[in-house]
């Protein structure tokens, strides 16, 4: 049977370990990066100051994984906008994959400051690390909020319109620094525009929650779901084993496909109407049925009418086959909150007290 080059590559890793930095390791993306990678016998470094990650996410990350695993891992507190620890992060680290930022578009509408100096400033930080460090690739979490007001589908990489909202802004500006870092400095990237990631511990709570865990959540407690205005609004939603598997892919691609952007996405077009049905039918066969109707309210400030990634681009030049489509990663997911919210202590963990306040 001939292997997928994502399984060559995993192939490759644990045959010859590398030493990686995973920034925002205690994050949504940031801890299934490190369950992967500690999977694949690989030394992990990993940077988060608890802004929107968690201890927990952690600690489910040690349980899946064996003690010599786990001992694989460094953990430093820290902040990316302090570039002293950006520097201690970075040292001897062959691959950065860079997930730390503040997300959110409502958030950077209500504070641009702070969003801008995390997602920018904080950026800049690591990239200035990681080329005084000379690593092999650094690999960053860009955005599909890039394509801004451009409404042509699907979204291909080389055409993007102007942004719609300060958190669009800031990852624009990573796109812009990372090419100046490769032309000036010769430092080796990779931005992978992620669209709509969702999956087993992405935070369900808080005012900034994303739309599939904070719906999940209301039907597994017989809450109310609001829809932001009608329902018609659609994404690409990408479970996020996908986007572990295009960061290592990323990583571990040849010069070729360097500095370069790539959609990470599945290349399906999913209404909020049609996302509502297909969690409440996939609540039914898993745990008990949803009587609730959704309820419409307005539309949501700085949000795109509609996305939808073109992936030939990654497909062609790294390979990437996304393997969890949004149907199945629907049912993982909700596998993952029912166990998550229902374990005992486990629903008030992502309250305010876990959370640094500084980002």
């Amino acid at each position: 049977m001939t292997l997928t080059k994502y399984e060559r590559v995993q192939e490759e890793l644990k045959i010859t370990p590398r030493k990686w930095l995973v920034t925002g390791v205690a994050g949504f993306i940031g801890s299934n990066l490190l369950e992967k990678l500690l999977r694949l016998d690989q030394t992990v470094v990993g940077l988060d100051n608890f802004s929107t990650g968690y201890h927990h996410n952690l600690a489910e990350v040690q349980a899946a994984v064996s003690t010599t695993q786990w001992e694989k891992f460094r953990f430093i507190e820290g902040d990316i906008r302090d570039l002293d620890r950006c520097h201690e992060a970075v040292t001897g680290v062959d691959y950065v994959l860079h997930q730390a930022a503040l997300g959110s578009v409502p958030r950077s509408i209500e504070a641009p400051l702070v969003t801008n100096d995390v997602n920018v400033n904080g950026f800049l930080n690591m990239m200035v690390a990681s080329r005084d460090a000379g690593v092999k690739r650094f690999v960053y979490a860009a955005s599909s909020s890039t394509y801004g007001d451009h409404q042509s589908l699907p979204k291909v990489e080389e055409v993007i319109g102007s942004p719609l909202s300060p958190y669009a802004a800031t990852k624009y500006f990573n796109e812009v620094y990372a090419d100046v870092f490769h032309k000036v400095y010769q430092l080796n990237t990779i931005g992978l525009r992620y669209f709509n990631v969702f999956g087993q511990r992405q935070d369900p709570e808080g005012a900034y929650a994303a739309v599939i865990p904070r719906w999940i959540a209301a039907m597994i407690r017989n809450e109310k779901i609001v829809i932001n205005g009608d329902g018609k609004t659609s994404r690409d939603f990408c479970f996020v084993d996908n986007v572990v598997q295009a960061n290592l892919l990323a990583a571990m691609s040849g010069d070729s496909t360097a500095n370069e952007i790539y959609n990470v996405a599945v290349g399906e077009q999913t209404t909020l109407n049609e996302l509502f049905f297909s969690l409440a039918n996939a609540y039914a066969d898993t745990a008990g049925s949803y009587e609730r109707s959704p309820t419409y309210g307005p539309a949501r400030a700085g949000d795109v009418r509609h996305s939808m990634a073109s992936v030939a681009k990654i497909m062609r030049k790294l390979a990437y086959s996304p393997e969890v489509r949004v149907k199945d990663g629907i049912y993982k997911s909700l596998e993952w909150y029912l166990a998550y919210l229902n374990r005992s202590g486990c629903s008030s963990a992502t309250n305010s007290s876990e959370r640094r306040e500084a980002p």
